[in-house]
């Protein structure tokens, strides 16, 4: 639906504007309620860790809010808020909290449309034991005890009767026509494989991630939910390098109408591994942004005192919401959208 020239104007809490979203904000509502009754069945327990964070994250292209705290004897200290709250339930799962859950308010500092919100909600959750068979089974039962048998969202219709299994590798032979793995860290092979040409100053990792969204993407959970699975290990992130191919990480993303719902990793707990991974990036964040925070070294410290086997998944609480309500924008799910972020509701 077009914005209309008073949407425009009048705020989001203003009562034909706020009327307008209540069907999608009173079923918002009520996947909040299933989602906790789904996870408390299982014998989940749901869990609150601090928003304003020493450490947010090591992802390369990182771009947190920062901001300041005072302590009582006025000295100052900066925190960030966090961008996931993966770290803090890492530190749980080494102190014996077992499995867990949590519907956690996160911020990434400059994202903004009609699927990204400055603002949001990330519902995480992590199980001891779990690997990445038992966890894509578990999301599969989770998508299917919170949403109907079929979902429409922008245009797109799932049927969630069954899901698609696909690797990286599969899906770049299948749908840009290049070995994958064959070609890993040499971009000029991959660009030559993709038949395309490689941008100045494009790396292996740019291209992938220029053809995974171009190519791979658009073909994922349409007529079905899609998990794709096996990233390659330079993807790994956090999560640790399959056992039987270390050329892949046992990481997936979910597609659900065609949008990219969820990130999950079977979990490194190698504190030595995951110390060399955090460097890394953060030589690769510093070269272009310079110095930032310091490392998180709890979680390492947690890392080496025994993080139990275990997989977790990050699902974008608010995308599922659009999913859930038939909503064209993230903007529609909020009760009020942050500033400078706007429903396409009258």
């Amino acid at each position: 639906m077009e914005q209309s020239p008073t949407s425009l104007l009048t705020p989001p809490w203003h009562p034909e504007r706020l009327a307008a979203r209540l069907p999608y904000l009173r079923r918002r509502a009520l996947l909040a309620a299933a989602t906790r009754a789904f996870f408390t069945s299982r014998g989940y327990h749901e869990v609150e860790t601090p928003y304003a964070v020493p450490t947010p994250g090591e992802e390369v292209h990182l771009r947190p809010f920062r901001t300041e705290a005072l302590s009582p004897s006025g000295e100052l200290r900066t925190l960030f808020l966090n961008t996931s709250p993966e770290f803090a339930m890492k530190k749980l799962l080494a102190g014996g909290a077992g499995p867990i859950f949590q519907l956690a308010r996160v911020w990434r500092n400059g994202e903004a449309g009609d699927l990204h919100a400055p603002e949001f909600t990330m519902l995480e959750w992590y199980r001891p034991g779990a690997d990445m068979e038992s966890l894509i089974a578990e999301t599969f039962s989770y998508l299917c005890a919170v949403l109907p048998p079929t979902v429409t969202c922008r245009g797109v219709t799932t049927d969630l009767s069954r899901f698609e299994r696909l690797t990286l590798a599969e899906a770049f032979f299948r749908h840009v026509g290049a070995d994958l793995l064959a070609t890993a860290e040499d971009a000029p092979a991959l660009a030559e494989a993709a038949r395309t040409t490689l941008r100045p100053s494009e790396s292996w990792e740019d291209l992938f991630f220029r053809l995974l969204l171009e190519r791979v993407e658009p073909h994922l959970g349409r007529a079905h939910p899609t998990f794709l699975t096996h990233w390659p290990a330079a993807q790994a992130a956090l999560a640790r390098r399959d056992p039987a191919d270390p050329r892949v990480a046992e990481r997936f993303e979910l597609f659900l109408c065609g949008i990219e719902l969820a990130n999950a990793f079977v979990e490194l707990t190698d504190a030595a591994e995951q110390r060399a991974r955090f460097e890394a990036d953060r030589a690769r964040r510093h070269a272009t942004t310079g110095p930032d925070w310091p490392m998180d070294e709890e979680l390492l410290a947690a890392l080496a005192s025994g993080l139990p086997p275990c997989a977790g998944i990050a699902l974008g609480f608010d995308r599922l919401a659009m999913i859930a309500a038939g909503a064209a924008r993230i903007g529609d799910v909020l009760w009020l959208p942050p500033p400078g972020l706007t429903s396409g509701l009258a």
